[in-house]
């Protein structure tokens, strides 16, 4: 088995004042390594049975951030979102269970937390987004443009998988035996520092492996209905394989594909994956800020 396996299972499991019914908005500030002093909104949305927690950086075009599984908006986009923000309006969401966001008497489906952030996009007057999701939250996003085809303009799928030969046979055999204790330490913290009840982090590690142990690949028809312009990013030691990308490349017809040297998202900074010599010059925000205001033709 390879070792990055046993870390990648659990990131699998991965302005204005919003004033409308369902939303509560609140202004706070982040300080971290990227920025000082980042200005941001925050708050809560009811969304389909869930208080939804967001946040929203920066003026201009939306993007949508999607974290991985067992994630926070904070482990996933923490070193990218200051980037981001220069340039765009950044809304990042923690999806049901995970972060601040409640739960619901439901298991987690890709499908419904697709439904869940179109809802979330109309309770906030967005019509039309950019997406970027991060392995399970690449998922997510794929589904987002399966389900609500209306409300996407481009995505970003970085590391996601749509089915299951997608990673290698022994992810399965160890998503079988996956307990809260073998997760990595950097996600449970991540997950106590923002919770408000630190006893639902069984709760989400639990779904999580339960929703990729019973993982069913998304056939390809429904793939090739995915029109908008795709990039697809993954790493060269990444849990997905080359093999899985290209495919994917294949089936989304308007889609470009990057392979980068590093980890299962080690070139977004998250956060299991940083290391002493960490260099904002290393991420590829500059080749999504290039994607991202491409002109099609």
């Amino acid at each position: 088995m390879r070792p990055v396996i046993a870390i990648l299972t659990f990131l699998f499991l991965t302005l204005t004042s919003c004033k409308e019914k369902g939303a509560e908005t609140t202004s706070d500030t982040m300080t971290n390594a990227a920025t000082d002093n980042l200005h941001f909104e925050s708050g809560y949305s009811n969304v389909n049975g869930l208080k939804m927690y967001y946040e929203i950086y920066g003026e201009g075009k939306p993007l949508v951030l999607i974290h991985g599984g067992g994630s926070t908006i904070q482990t996933t986009f923490e070193k990218v979102i200051p980037l981001l923000a220069k340039n765009r309006k950044v809304i990042a969401v923690e999806l049901q269970a995970h972060g601040r966001t409640s739960d619901r008497n439901k298991p987690l489906t890709f499908e419904q937390d697709a439904d869940d952030v179109a809802t979330l996009l109309k309770n906030l007057n967005i019509d039309k987004a950019d997406f970027f999701g991060f392995s399970n939250g690449g998922t997510t996003v794929l589904q987002i443009s399966i389900r609500h085809p209306e409300i996407v303009d481009k995505i970003i799928l970085g590391s996601a998988l749509s089915k299951r030969n997608g990673v290698p046979e022994q992810f399965w055999g160890f998503m079988k035996q996956a307990r809260l204790e073998n997760m990595p330490k950097q996600l449970k913290e991540g997950y106590k520092k923002v919770a408000s009840d630190s006893t639902g982090l069984q709760t989400m590690h639990d779904k999580d492996v339960n929703r990729m142990s019973n993982f069913t690949d998304i056939p390809d028809e429904k793939i090739k209905t995915v029109k908008a312009p795709t990039l697809i990013v993954i790493g060269d030691n990444d849990v997905i394989t080359p093999e899985h990308a290209l495919e994917m490349h294949r089936l989304i017809s308007n889609s470009e594909l990057a392979i980068i040297p590093g980890g299962h998202g080690e070139y977004i900074g998250e956060i299991t994956t940083l290391k002493p010599d960490f260099k904002e010059s290393e991420l590829i925000v500059p080749m999504i800020e290039k994607f991202l205001n491409k002109k099609e033709k």
